[in-house]
């Protein structure tokens, strides 16, 4: 019997590994993206490429362009910070995990799949309240409550299998999985090309991950200067 499972992939290295671990548990992964409107739209064709390489099934990109509502560095005219500060920073995008493992849930009714993944962390993240086990166990309830499937009996799983680990283990673990983290895109300001800022939060944790790791970081930067 085919396992199915829809696996969110951003092109950033959280949900590579995600999608690799998908992979490597035996599931027939189908692989979604979001352009919502992200400033860091390379992270879609970073995305592109991670499921190419990683043996998805298929890969799907849906836009919901949340622009429209702003509120966020990465969906406004807001800068993007380039400092640590206190409480949640500016680049938290409204309700986007909501949003994003809505649609999720909805295709998999579609493909009458039950699990879905995504490579949310509580651990080394920057104080997201969507990244948290508790809003991970909520949403699993609402699938029930919320859809057909739901209704009839079925159970749906979100697997957040980095939810608990540190940035220096998801790179260990990516790479155990044959993840090539050149390919991936996590910078929330990234060029066109893909190359990144070095000072963003996003940058920040990814370098520190590799550091912890004691692994060269592959990622590419507008300014050699800026790693770190």
């Amino acid at each position: 019997m085919i396992r199915r499972a829809v696996v969110l992939v951003s092109g950033g290295m959280d949900s590579a590994v995600t999608l690799a671990h998908a992979r490597a548990q035996g599931f027939a992964c189908h692989a979604l993206s979001v352009a919502y409107g992200q400033r860091h739209a390379a992270e879609l064709a970073a995305a592109a490429r991670v499921a190419r390489a990683l043996g998805a099934v298929e890969h799907k990109c849906v836009d919901v362009d949340l622009r429209r509502i702003g509120g966020s560095a990465l969906t406004d005219d807001i800068a993007v910070p380039e400092a640590g500060g206190s409480g949640i920073p500016v680049t938290y995008v409204p309700a986007r995990n909501t949003i994003l493992l809505a649609i999720a849930l909805g295709w998999a009714e579609v493909l009458g799949a039950r699990d879905l993944f995504c490579g949310v962390n509580a651990i080394d993240y920057s104080g997201y309240p969507d990244c948290r086990p508790e809003f991970i166990a909520a949403f699993e309830r609402l699938a029930e409550l919320a859809t057909k499937a739901g209704v009839e009996g079925a159970r749906f799983h979100v697997h957040a299998p980095l939810i608990r680990m540190r940035k220096a283990d998801i790179v260990r673990a990516g790479l155990e999985l044959g993840v090539d983290f050149a390919m991936t895109v996590s910078c929330y300001q990234a060029d066109a090309a893909g190359r990144a800022c070095g000072r963003c939060d996003a940058c920040r944790l990814r370098a520190q991950g590799f550091a912890e790791a004691g692994v060269a970081d592959p990622t590419l930067y507008r300014d050699s200067g800026a790693q770190g």
